[in-house]
């Protein structure tokens, strides 16, 4: 793909992106589509995107095919590879001759496997935002054509939307799981207010010496206050176990 026709595809593909990063995007689903753009907009033969867990190790999350021997050999780069040597430095490795003795030497069993599927050239672009590289893009070629400049300068840019995406997924991941607990919090301080009334009322005292009281013996017997609280509120507990606070004078 060439001239016009490749940057009107770039456009495409770009607002296809754009069009995508919503509050329930499928980020599974952009990354397979940005493997296979790879390989239609940048004439290489397979591409994959490997994401590090938490201890650092390299997982496939999508490849530009599902063939069992091209999937392999990205899984192959969990101990050994460009990707692995991409993602530690945060630098890219572009026309890497899986052929050379150097790939050979470097990279035994992931050299030896790659010529074997065919491919005999490969590219490392690492995903990474300001000084975070969260994973790489893999690339292969069957031929020893090299990637230009301008080709290597689009790999990187397909590399930056795959990182942008990534990022947001995990922002907005964040960003529910902190308001699913601020609203958790809220919910709970609503029946602990709702026991404090209760209690105080049973007890003719204040709604801080019931406080007291039903934190006190939420402790002592290891209760989630929330749960705790819930209990009471439904009458599935009986209150006359609580050790009732002293008369205020």
């Amino acid at each position: 793909m060439i001239g016009m026709a490749r940057e009107q595809r770039l456009a495409e593909i770009f607002m296809e992106v754009a069009d995508s990063l919503t509050d329930d995007f499928d980020v599974l689903d952009l990354l397979q589509r940005l493997s296979t753009r790879c390989v239609e907009l940048l004439d290489v033969s397979a591409a994959g995107i490997l994401l590090a867990d938490p201890l650092g190790k390299l997982r496939v999350v999508a490849a530009s095919d599902e063939h069992t021997r091209l999937l392999e050999l990205f899984v192959l780069q969990h101990d050994q590879g460009p990707c692995v040597d991409c993602y530690h430095s945060g630098t890219t490795r572009t026309n890497i001759d899986l052929t050379s003795p150097s790939a050979a030497a470097s990279w035994p069993s992931f050299a030896t496997r790659a010529r074997e599927t065919g491919y005999v050239t490969t590219h490392a672009i690492p995903l990474r935002l300001r000084n975070r590289t969260i994973g790489a893009l893999n690339l292969f070629q069957k031929t020893h054509h090299r990637l230009g400049e301008s080709d290597i300068a689009l790999a990187k840019a397909l590399a930056g939307v795959a990182t942008i995406t990534i990022l947001q997924q995990r922002t907005l991941e964040q960003s529910y799981i902190e308001r699913t607990q601020l609203q958790t919090a809220l919910d709970s301080r609503i029946l602990v207010e709702q026991v404090k009334g209760i209690l105080a009322e049973r007890w003719g005292t204040s709604t801080d010496g019931a406080f007291t009281a039903f934190r006190s013996y939420a402790r002592q017997h290891h209760l989630r206050l929330t749960d705790f609280a819930t209990s009471i509120i439904s009458g599935a507990f009986d209150t006359s176990t609580i050790a009732a606070p002293a008369p205020e004078s």
